[in-house]
């Protein structure tokens, strides 16, 4: 079974992660100064020859700080120990007896440059008490630098909950394997910069994973515009989304994208196609390789018309927008290609009432269970996008520039995405290509960009991929 840096584990997995390097005849002992050993090199580059306080729990992630405390105080830094509690393990209570340097019960007269939060790690369930929450709160504060071991002590690891207040960290660094945690609202925006620590972790049954940058490749030598992939983009009331999409969609790889306008006159780029057919002519195409709808559709009946045409043709198909919020249960059976839904979480909360949905869990729970509902994949965008699929695949996305909390981006990324399944992409491998690009597009739009802008850094954000 190989090794896999890209899983995102539950902590039921990562415990079973780490029973099985057990059974293969590694002691806990031996994982603990592992990651303990690797997580020092972390905090000995940030520590830069500076005081550092661990603060351990009674756990094995207080014990992980111990090894990590010895191992800078060999080094000779100024190292102190705070330990509220006893180690309540026997790995940690070992990792106790080998750490040489002081320990103190509190905060008091204790300061440095950094502190390295060992206090819980992934497996908490409830917030941290009165006493616990204020010694975490005070060293924070008297320390500059911030490092948490796994997760932010105070944080639930399977669904980003923030359980009780937690500081802000510099970095976090994940022992074995990543935590949903680090890619989840709100948590993640406690974590900082995120680290990976491996320590022998095989892949696991069913984990999740993280999004990673795609692999793209130029057109074959013998390629031509229907050969690259036809998309057809159906605009309606508010064309200025459609064009945006569509604008979008041609930095995306496809070959030929068609906006198929809804009879307006549309003050399109002049290498943007516009039909003005009739929308059952157009969708009439056989060439066309994929639709997108959404975008501009408007909700009234016209808009209505329209995405019944949409669903008719039978194309691999991206929802967007109104789609999202006209779609209803009885009007899928109708499609059977591939098709991808990318819901922001008021058109998922929509989708789950229009088609009997809980909407109970977390946001990668809430996601799965629309991707069966919706027998698509569901980009459930978001600070924290998460990408399900109907069978079951789970994807994380990391964290994208902030800034792209303006009207429009949306649907630069519904054209990508289209995109993307125009040029024959399935679905997942789709929607994985397109958040990415959206995102490093983001990253080379800097700061303040608008909708138009944002789509400018595509093509760069491509060429970064081949």
């Amino acid at each position: 079974m190989r090794r896999a840096n890209s899983q995102i584990l539950t902590v039921a997995q990562m415990q079973a992660a780490e029973q099985a390097l057990v059974d293969a005849g590694i002691s806990i002992d031996e994982l603990m100064q592992r990651a303990g050993r690797g997580a020092a090199e972390y905090a000995w580059r940030m520590a830069a020859g500076g005081a550092v306080t661990v603060l351990c729990g009674p756990g094995n992630n207080g014990g992980d700080g111990y090894v990590i405390a010895e191992v800078l105080r060999e080094r000779g830094l100024d190292v102190v120990v705070v330990a509220p509690m006893e180690p309540k393990t026997a790995a940690a209570r070992t990792a106790k007896a080998l750490y040489k340097g002081p320990i103190c019960s509190d905060a008091q007269h204790v300061q440095g440059a950094l502190l390295v939060d060992c206090l819980f790690g992934s497996g908490l369930s409830r917030g941290l008490a009165g006493g616990l929450l204020s010694l975490l709160s005070e060293l924070a504060e008297c320390h500059p630098l911030r490092l948490a071991v796994d997760v932010p002590s105070g944080v639930e690891s399977d669904n980003g909950t923030v359980l009780s207040p937690v500081p802000d960290f510099q970095i976090t660094v994940a022992l074995g394997a990543w935590k949903r945690a680090h890619y989840l609202m709100p948590a993640m925006q406690h974590c900082g910069a995120l680290r990976l620590l491996d320590i022998g972790c095989d892949r696991q049954l069913g984990a999740a994973r993280l999004s990673a940058q795609p692999r793209l490749s130029v057109p074959a030598a013998d390629a031509h515009k229907y050969r690259r992939g036809m998309l057809g983009v159906i605009a309606g009331e508010m064309p200025g989304a459609s064009l945006l999409a569509a604008q979008s969609a041609m930095q995306g790889g496809a070959g030929y994208v068609k906006l198929l306008a809804s009879g307006e006159q549309v003050s399109a780029p002049a290498d943007l196609v516009v039909s003005h057919q009739a929308l059952d002519e157009a969708l009439a195409d056989s060439r066309l390789a994929a639709l997108l709808v959404g975008p501009g559709l408007g909700r009234g009946h016209s808009g209505r018309d329209r995405l019944a045409a949409a669903l008719a043709a039978n194309n691999p198909l991206v929802l967007d927008a109104d789609a999202l919020v006209l779609l209803e249960k009885e009007s899928l059976a109708s499609h059977s290609s591939p098709r991808i839904a990318t819901p922001h979480e008021g058109e998922m909360a929509a989708l789950e009432q229009a088609f009997g949905l809980s909407g109970d869990g977390s946001k990668p729970e809430r996601a799965q269970a629309l991707a069966r509902a919706l027998g698509a994949v569901v980009i459930a965008k978001g600070p924290d996008t998460v990408i399900a699929g109907p069978d079951g695949e789970l994807l994380f996305t990391p964290a994208a520039s902030s800034w792209l909390s303006t009207a429009g981006t949306g649907d630069v990324l519904a054209g990508l995405v289209a995109s993307r399944l125009a040029t024959g992409a399935d679905p997942l491998t789709a929607a994985s290509e397109a958040v990415w690009l959206h995102g490093e597009a983001a990253r080379r739009a800097g700061v303040a960009f608008s909708a138009s802008q944002l789509a400018a850094q595509l093509r760069s954000a491509y060429a970064a991929c081949l």
